[in-house]
């Protein structure tokens, strides 16, 4: 039997906050329990080997049986609702990282909900017909090509009743390559397929495919109609690497702004006009590079290029790679935002160079974050890093924000008795669209929305996305139960997320058991908040005590 590995990676509010002592079972098909498994202060636990086929059984298209075994986790911890994820693939020499959202459990909520995922075999090994259309030429046209950070997808066809998400277009794509194709195949094969996913993507962007047609999503994750995408799935090594590199690299024709309409199938079981991925097995074989691969199904005149516009970061990524000794303001923009994100992740180290100055605790900070967040651990801020970095930083900062503003509005424990529809203003709305937004930062399904005193068309979408996570009826309407549900639902956040504690610097004298019992905790607490694994500190080491 060949191996596979797996490790579990357990967060919630977009990363922002890692979730140490998350139970964690994996079980095989059989529901026999082969690990038990807790999180670390990263949220992370130990990557594990199991076992599964031989790679060469999903490098051929004509086996006819599964290529991979499947496994279930199962994820707890107490104040949060459970989450069970099933037929989870384990492929030859990959690593597959799970990630995990857990839902803080609501006020009075008896007994934590178990939410059940089952992830399924990949398209390329499905018989479903595609159907893409598209047009490399639109009415509806953005006037440059945007990567959009999130992108909203729509979890089911066009005209369903679906919840909508919102993910980083970078973990989109990691996402949708692990759905639609097999990690173990050639470099050159891989390379292909997530170009064309890319801009597939972002032709849909470009165009407002869905966006001019009125609907309130960007992309859906309906074969039919556009590529595969499944909430919850883990993402494998291969791939992962690869995105993080190209992430911004999309197909055009020379001469053309737009990005190409990519339409793709299988190449088995589903034919097309456009790319087959199990053709791009075939020519990568034959040491065709990825762009002569997708000129064999594209146009000959198609070239890569990248776009440097993405939507939603604090500041562009300033096109020379960061390291040990570079200078200047980009280099101090890095260093506060790790020192940011370190408030939330302890684990990244403290930075004690010169503002703006590039030097080994710079590359130190940098290192365990990529560890964290699967980038390659090489200490070089690069554009893959530095969006990370820059997205994270955003995530931790505005979870501040929403927490100052909360104390600010005096949020309270009784509802407003006021009943708000499409259309009312007033300090009442402020509070709804407040409390939506925080709810927002841990139920992907509900959109952030501006905090603006008017109930217009977005809020009424964020509430309806509200009542049909509750199950409550979803008119837009926000009347005394749905005004119930938002503060109960609130109201658990508020119980359940784990305080980042306080920073302490470290003493002559100080002691782990002297901090524990000046602080009123344990040592064990502290160790475990800090990724310690001895009870050795240092004078002027930066440590957080648990609140």
């Amino acid at each position: 039997m060949a191996i596979g590995y797996l490790t579990i990676q357990v967060r919630t509010a977009h990363d922002a906050l890692p979730l140490s002592d998350v139970h964690i079972r994996i079980s095989d098909d059989m529901e026999n329990i082969i690990y038990e498994l807790t999180t670390d202060a990263t949220g992370e636990t130990q990557t594990v080997p199991l076992e599964t086929m031989d790679k060469r059984f999903s490098q051929n298209q004509y086996f006819s049986s599964t290529p991979y075994i499947n496994y279930s986790v199962l994820a707890q911890k107490s104040g949060f609702n459970s989450i069970i994820i099933s037929e989870i693939p384990i492929f030859d020499g990959q690593t597959a990282v799970l990630p995990i959202v857990l839902v803080p459990i609501a006020e009075r909520q008896q007994r934590p909900a178990l939410t059940k995922i089952s992830i399924g075999k990949p398209a390329v090994a499905m018989s479903n017909a595609r159907n893409q259309q598209g047009s490399d030429a639109s009415p509806y046209v953005l006037r440059q090509v945007v990567i959009p950070n999130p992108i909203t997808v729509h979890l089911g066809r066009p005209d369903a009743s679906a919840s909508n998400i919102q993910v980083s277009f970078s973990d989109y794509v990691k996402n949708v390559a692990s759905s639609e194709i097999y990690p173990t195949w050639p470099d050159a094969a891989l390379r292909a397929n997530i170009y064309a996913i890319i801009t597939f993507a972002l032709n849909r962007i470009y165009t407002e495919w869905y966006r001019s047609r009125g609907y309130n999503f960007d992309i859906t994750n309906s074969t039919a109609y556009d590529q595969y995408f499944v909430y919850g799935r883990p993402i494998y090594d291969s791939i992962n690497k690869i995105v993080n590199e190209i992430f911004n690299e999309y197909v055009r024709r020379q001469g053309q702004n737009a990005p190409y309409f990519t339409s793709f199938c299988n190449g088995t079981t589903a034919t097309c006009d456009g790319l087959s991925q199990w053709g791009t097995v075939t020519l990568a074989n034959q040491n065709l590079t990825p762009l002569q691969i997708l000129r064999s199904y594209y146009p000959k005149d198609i070239e890569i290029v990248e776009t440097d516009i993405i939507t939603g970061v604090i500041s562009s990524y300033p096109g020379t790679a960061l390291r040990v000794g570079s200078t200047g303001l980009d280099v101090q923009t890095i260093q506060t935002y790790l020192g940011r994100i370190r408030k939330n992740y302890p684990a990244i180290p403290v930075i004690t160079d010169k503002a703006g100055t590039f030097g080994n605790s710079t590359k130190a900070a940098v290192t365990k974050f990529q560890q964290i967040f699967n980038l390659t651990p090489d200490g070089i801020v690069g554009k893959s890093t530095w969006y990370k970095i820059s997205s994270l930083y955003t995530a931790v900062t505005r979870l501040a924000e929403l927490d100052s503003e909360g104390n600010t509005l005096g949020i309270g424990t009784v509802p407003p008795s006021t009943v708000l529809r499409q259309g009312s203003r007033g300090p009442d709305v402020i509070t709804l669209q407040y409390l939506l937004d925080v709810i927002s930062e841990y139920y992907p399904g509900i959109p952030d929305i501006a905090q603006d005193g008017i109930f217009g068309s977005q809020t009424r979408q964020a509430v309806i996305a509200f009542q049909q996570e509750q199950q409550l009826s979803p008119d837009g309407i926000v009347g005394p139960l749905t005004w119930n549900a938002l503060y109960e639902v609130y109201h658990g956040i508020k119980e359940n997320i784990p305080s980042p504690g306080i920073e302490y610097t470290v003493r002559a004298g100080d002691t782990l058991w002297l901090l524990a019992k000046r602080f009123g905790t344990t040592v064990d607490a502290i160790k475990k908040l800090n990724g310690l694994t001895s009870d050795l500190i240092n004078i002027g080491q930066i440590l957080r005590i648990p609140a």
